[in-house]
């Protein structure tokens, strides 16, 4: 009988957090220990190495999410497990798992199999407190600037034109529309409101790019809150805000250590959106292993062209990385998905399915090859694949000079991805990285959007109304033009129609809403439905989980 990921989990041995951080020479005194498996590294001693060369830094991406599972977090798990018994010193840097997902459809986000990072329950539920903090920090600033409205308004603030909303880390879709502060003068100006799941909030993005807590608190300051009568903005420092908000933070800003189910480290922390924001772990942490570690490998949200675009254009521009190589993840079902067979056919060998799906991996391949980072695809392979499927695979990217390489880690852990580990260094020792953002701070907005949804999205074009247009003009005289723009659209098709699948192209990309992100350095850019406060499916994972009569917790996945 095949174990649950938490039975795997829970039955693994672990060790005490001091010995996982002396594999990285971290010395006692940086480590403040959350329980006797997690701790959090003193920002202090980090900023003591910052002498020290780089190691390589590896992105795991994927292809266009399905129904089916690609394996981007079991594969980055995968590959630290693999490096590291061919020799190598390497770390993993993930981020955050939300409650929300983890009680609604998705679930956790520690790994799968024999490939995880352990303690799991801890790391999918509360862990050290990050998120808390977050929503405390961005829910302060709520009530600050409803306080400021209530006893004055001396900065003249337009009610209608308040751009800051509440947070909440879980998936209630009863709060996505509310309206507050009724019940008389003494509780304020009544208005429609609503909240965000912590994970899009401007905070989130904020904690996870800046570079220490002076940074963290300069880019707080910065949060646009809200507009006059005159339409204009009006900052978190006005309201002295930043300084309270980086009060709440300090703590959490340390990264957090913890370790794989082989005792391979792991920095675990932040976790914005890849849909509003830019789905990646800490430029803390991340610096942090880089500056610790030979290999570090990370992983950005949902597909190449969300999440590796985002982690090349946003985070590596704004914390000055240089990306070694990056790991596209497939699975044969996910690419028959995209080749049209439906979730209940994916067990019957199909290879023209298989061949059709990979127009979706032949895009991903040509476009992180447009920002000049070597690229080599993984295949996830489940027990029902074909080595016909396989081959299929390999004759469909052969012309793009990309090694496909077959792994097994969530199967037999860091053993089953040791050849993609070998294949991986052996891309980096030969091919030096050429790594370049798909486009420069001087091109307008406009530009930049359009320059991302023909150049990766294979659009024709991008539309939007006056008003939209307006906004962007607005920006750009503002001073906000030579910021990189996050575009927020469905995460399962290259187009912003979730139908789409496979490789479309000669789309049309219609600009939605223009939302500024000025604390987190990027301008939103929201095309079709995205929601940010998700709602609970018909059968939410949370009627799974309890706690068994042994006091262990069962369900979580």
């Amino acid at each position: 009988m095949t174990m649950s990921d938490i039975e795997i989990a829970r039955q693994a041995p672990i060790k005490p957090i001091g010995q996982i951080a002396d594999q990285l020479g971290i010395p006692d005194a940086a480590i403040n220990p959350y329980g006797k498996h997690k701790a959090k590294i003193n920002p202090e001693y980090l900023a003591s190495l910052e002498d020290r060369p780089d190691g390589k830094l590896i992105l795991v991406s994927a292809i266009t999410p399905t129904p089916a599972g690609e394996g981007k977090t079991t594969t980055t798990v995968g590959l630290t497990d693999g490096l590291n018994r061919i020799g190598k010193r390497a770390t993993a840097c993930l981020r955050e798992p939300s409650l929300g997902p983890c009680f609604g459809m998705k679930g956790g986000a520690a790994g799968g199999g024999y490939a995880q990072v352990i303690p799991m329950e801890d790391i999918n539920l509360h862990f050290t407190g990050d998120f808390h903090a977050i929503g405390a920090a961005h829910n302060l600033l709520s009530a600050l600037l409803d306080n400021h409205i209530h006893w004055e308004n001396s900065l003249g603030l337009d009610v209608r034109r308040l751009s800051w909303k509440r947070v909440v880390d879980m998936n209630d879709r009863a709060l996505r529309e509310i309206t507050c502060s009724l019940g008389g003068p003494g509780n304020g100006f009544p208005r429609q409101d609503g909240f965000d799941i912590t994970v899009a909030s401007e905070v989130m993005a904020i904690f996870c790019l800046a570079r220490n807590l002076a940074d963290l608190q300069q880019r707080l300051a910065r949060i646009v809150i809200g507009y006059t009568r005159n339409r204009k903005p009006i900052t978190a420092d006005a309201i002295m805000a930043d300084g309270p908000m980086a009060v709440l933070l300090k703590d959490a800003l340390a990264p957090n250590l913890v370790q794989t189910l082989e005792h391979n480290p792991a920095f675990i922390h932040g976790g914005p959106f890849a849909n509003i924001a830019h789905g990646c772990n800490s430029v803390i942490a991340t610096r942090a292993a880089l500056k610790l570690s030979d290999y570090v490998v990370t992983e950005a949200g949902f597909g190449a062209d969300l999440g590796a675009e985002k982690f090349f254009d946003i985070k590596c521009r704004s914390a000055e990385l240089k990306p070694d190589a990056t790991v596209i993840v497939a699975t044969v079902r996910a690419l028959k998905m995209h080749g049209g067979v439906g979730l209940k056919e994916l067990g019957e060998e199909n290879v023209a399915a298989v061949t059709s799906g990979c127009s979706n991996l032949r895009r991903h391949i040509e476009n992180v090859q447009k920002f000049g980072v070597p690229v080599i695809v993984a295949i996830n392979r489940f027990s029902a694949d074909t080595e016909a499927e396989m081959a299929a695979i390999r004759d469909a990217v052969g012309d793009l000079s990309v090694q496909v390489i077959i792994s097994n880690h969530w199967a037999e852990g860091g053993a089953g991805a040791e050849l993609l580990a070998q294949e991986v260094v052996a891309m980096i020792d030969s091919t030096s990285s050429d790594f370049r953002p798909l486009y420069d701070n001087q091109t307008s907005l406009w530009g930049k959007i359009k320059t991302v949804a023909t150049e990766l999205y294979g659009a024709a074009d991008i539309i939007a109304d006056k008003k939209v247009r307006d906004q962007l003009a607005q920006l750009q005289e503002d001073g906000y033009g030579e910021l990189p723009v996050c575009i927020a659209k469905t995460q399962y098709s290259f187009s912003t129609d979730p139908a789409l699948k496979g490789s479309p192209s000669g789309h049309v990309m219609p600009i939605r809403e223009v939302r500024l992100s000025a604390g987190a350095g990027f301008v939103v850019i929201v095309c079709g439905n995205i929601m940010t406060m998700p709602g609970l499916p018909r059968e939410p994972a949370a009627n799974r989980i309890r706690i068994n009569d042994q006091g262990e917790v069962e369900g979580l996945f």
